[in-house]
């Protein structure tokens, strides 16, 4: 036996040890969610206690609609409706149908949006909740229908009509037919007017399109999420339109705000309270005697 021997059987073995892609996912999905924010892992069960606000830099995620009802309306007082509409593909649009339903399996809605009546604070209310997760919130024909109905309920039984918008726009899938709703839902919401009707539209991340261009923009009262999306154009279109170079905060809730298109940002924990609160003092009759 050689030196080199004696000191090769002496000598300890390293190794590198190099994580299989069973270890790599070893934490069940489902157990954390990243902020899309700023990229912090955060336990799912800590966050929806928090309402999906990151509680590392309040970024306010996107909510699934019956997510919203479970934080906004008193305990099983919601009831929906018409979740008997089916969406059709009226231009034969490739592979739109196998989509909705896709969609629909994957968010157990009819459509992009649930609409019902529900109690908030003991005062019954008529809602819309708009869910990004179906077909990014578009708005085709049967999410048009929805909502005109959701508002012709409220004035039918003389309550307020609260919407949470979120969404990309028009759906292209359905070309005019689905511009058309932005006139039927703002007609409806009208007639809800002229009979002194309370309507408050909350703005959620994102709001844009032909959607943030009709009713989401037209409430009694406009509130908004911190930090929401909220325009018509996407930025970069707006930008090669009118050749200058927009603020840094351009299409923001806290710009339009600035700028007198809301009412209020209000944030995700203390919006119960408050829109209950507004929804109180606009239906409130007390008569005051001197």
């Amino acid at each position: 036996m050689s030196i080199r021997d004696i000191f090769r059987k002496n000598q300890k073995k390293k190794y590198a040890t190099i994580p299989t892609e069973k270890a790599k996912n070893d934490v069940p999905e489902g157990i954390m969610m990243k902020c899309p924010e700023c990229r912090k892992n955060v336990f799912t069960k800590d966050l929806m206690k928090n309402f999906k606000v990151c509680p590392t830099c309040d970024h306010h995620m996107k909510m699934t609609a019956w997510e919203r009802v479970e934080i906004f309306l008193d305990e099983d007082s919601f009831e929906s409706m018409d979740d008997h509409l089916e969406t059709v593909n009226p231009l034969n649009f490739p592979s739109y149908t196998e989509k909705i339903k896709a969609d629909a399996q994957k968010t157990g809605l009819n459509e992009a949006v649930l609409t019902g009546i529900g109690k908030l604070e003991g005062q019954q209310v008529v809602v819309a909740i708009m869910d990004s997760h179906f077909r990014m919130g578009s708005m085709g024909s049967v999410v048009g229908e929805k909502i005109m109905r959701a508002v012709e309920k409220a004035t039918e039984l003389g309550i307020p009509f609260i919407i949470f918008t979120a969404s990309g726009g028009a759906r292209m899938q359905e070309g005019v037919l689905s511009l058309m709703q932005m006139a039927k839902t703002s007609v409806a919401l009208r007639r809800h007017s002229d009979h002194g009707l309370l309507y408050i539209s909350i703005l959620t991340h994102p709001t844009t399109g032909g959607v943030s261009a009709s009713f989401a923009s037209v409430g009694d009262i406009n509130i908004a999420e911190p930090k929401a999306l909220i325009g018509f154009a996407g930025r970069r279109v707006i930008e090669q339109t009118v050749r200058e170079k927009l603020p840094e905060d351009f299409q923001t809730a806290e710009f339009l705000l600035n700028h007198g298109q809301l009412d209020a940002i209000i944030h995700r924990k203390e919006m119960r309270e408050k829109v209950a609160s507004i929804v109180h003092l606009h239906t409130t009759k007390e008569v005051t005697k001197w």
